[in-house]
């Protein structure tokens, strides 16, 4: 069955009118039905009245009257009773209906010829007995007919209010649809109050759960990055330590085998600093974001991150530098901002062969301005990319050295700005080079 609370109110309703509007149905065409008949009875009671009132004015031709009509098996007749014991027989052109003789005053159901007849008897002020009658099978249709009748503004109207009742109940579910909606389009790490505004009362108790849950969420969360952010600072005072003592030993008279050893110590500091940095980085990139205080210019970020790589790209001979075009403002933090660029040029640099290109470029649209990193390394492999963003994941078969964080903190920091991350090969023909497109919202 349906799991759908919409569906199930819907089919509910429905079942619900059906059944009322048959029951009411069934009642009306039998009702009518009856009430047909009985004005039907009315008829011959009234001509026989009429007649009663003009007698002895008028009179009745021994064959007796028909009354025509369109239908030749809804005529009424009009006879003379004999005073005779035995039937009654008529001369008429027509099937008058033969009568038999001791029948009382009123209504009466005879048979004649193998029809039945509805019959009413009366005596007449001068003593005569009339009988004013009609075929029943033509009563029965003329009554039928009107009883249907009856059934089609119910024919007519209900599919029109199963329509009604079908259209209001999705108007009635649509804030709970868009709110869901809402709910899934949210980023991973966005764990504010969910509002409820035009919602049901009735799924008000859901959405307050809901917010207590990401309220215990968020404080998990908090309280994660807090020990991450502790522990990072707690270490970075040691290694520091480390770093000095490793300086110090690198002046001191030693053999060439000590001196191999403390270069391997300082790097292994190195690499630990430099882990201790990003994890410090992460746990700021997964923050709430700030509202920034102006729009930022692209081209200065770019300035700001080849200041800071330009000693590693030359020590690669790298070719990097800003592609020719018009500059673009954002709206986000400047810091936040120079983190990505960062870390996505660190990258290029660090996986692209010696004598390659970095190129860094900006393109403005309508909807949204582009940050493209490109540059000319062997790439990524398509069943690579969906990874490359987790925590300290590296690619098998690199010989880079690194903390495996920089594209997590990039995606974690536009996770929440709203902004995307698209990747592709800079050569689609030789699926060579890596592309990293940011795009964020353009300025209102």
């Amino acid at each position: 069955m349906n799991d759908s609370v919409q569906y199930r109110l819907s089919f509910s309703l429905a079942a619900v009118v059906m059944a009322i509007a048959l029951a009411a149905g069934i009642f009306s065409f039998i009702s009518a039905f009856h009430q047909a008949q009985e004005l039907q009875d009315d008829v011959l009671f009234q001509i026989a009245a009429l007649i009663n009132q003009s007698d002895p004015d008028w009179t009745l031709p021994a064959d007796g009257i028909e009354l025509e009509d369109w239908d030749e098996d809804s005529w009424i007749h009009i006879q003379m009773l004999s005073s005779a014991v035995g039937p009654l027989h008529s001369t008429a052109k027509h099937r008058m209906p033969t009568l038999p003789t001791p029948l009382a005053d009123g209504f009466h159901t005879v048979d004649s010829g193998g029809e039945a007849y509805r019959v009413f008897i009366k005596t007449t002020h001068s003593g005569h007995r009339i009988a004013v009658s009609q075929e029943v099978r033509a009563r029965n249709e003329s009554a039928y007919l009107n009883a249907l009748n009856t059934l089609l503004p119910f024919l007519i109207l209900i599919p029109i209010l199963l329509i009604i009742i079908a259209q209001l109940i999705r108007k009635i579910f649509r804030p709970i649809t868009a709110l869901a909606h809402h709910i899934d389009a949210r980023a991973e790490n966005d764990l504010r109050p969910i509002q409820d505004n035009n919602i049901p009362s009735e799924v008000r108790p859901f959405i307050l759960a809901m917010n207590r849950l990401l309220a215990r969420v968020n404080e998990s969360v908090n309280i994660q990055r807090r020990f991450v952010a502790d522990a990072a600072h707690e270490l970075r005072s040691p290694m520091t330590a480390l770093s000095l003592q490793a300086e110090r030993l690198r002046h001191m008279p030693m053999s060439d085998t000590a001196q191999e050893q403390l270069h391997i110590l300082e790097n292994g500091i190195t690499r630990g600093r430099d882990l201790l940095n990003q994890l410090l980085s992460l746990s700021k990139a997964q923050a709430p974001p700030e509202l920034p205080p102006g729009a930022v210019s692209i081209r200065h970020i770019y300035r700001a991150v080849l200041e800071n790589l330009m000693p590693l790209a030359k020590a690669k001979q790298i070719d990097i530098g800003v592609l020719d075009g018009p500059d673009a403002s954002v709206l986000i933090s400047e810091l936040d901002l120079f983190i990505m660029v960062k870390n996505l040029v660190d990258n290029a640099i660090r996986y692209t062969p010696r004598d390659g290109r970095v190129d860094l470029s900006i393109e403005i649209s309508p909807q949204a301005t582009l940050i493209r990193i490109a540059d000319t390394g062997p790439g990524i492999p398509s069943a690579e990319q969906a990874r490359i963003f987790d925590p300290f994941y590296r690619i098998l078969g690199s010989d880079q050295q690194g903390s495996g964080l920089g594209l997590a903190i990039v995606q974690a920091i536009a996770g929440r700005l709203g902004a995307s991350i698209l990747l592709g090969f800079s050569n689609p023909q030789t699926k060579t080079g890596l592309t990293v497109t940011i795009k964020l919202p353009a300025l209102d």
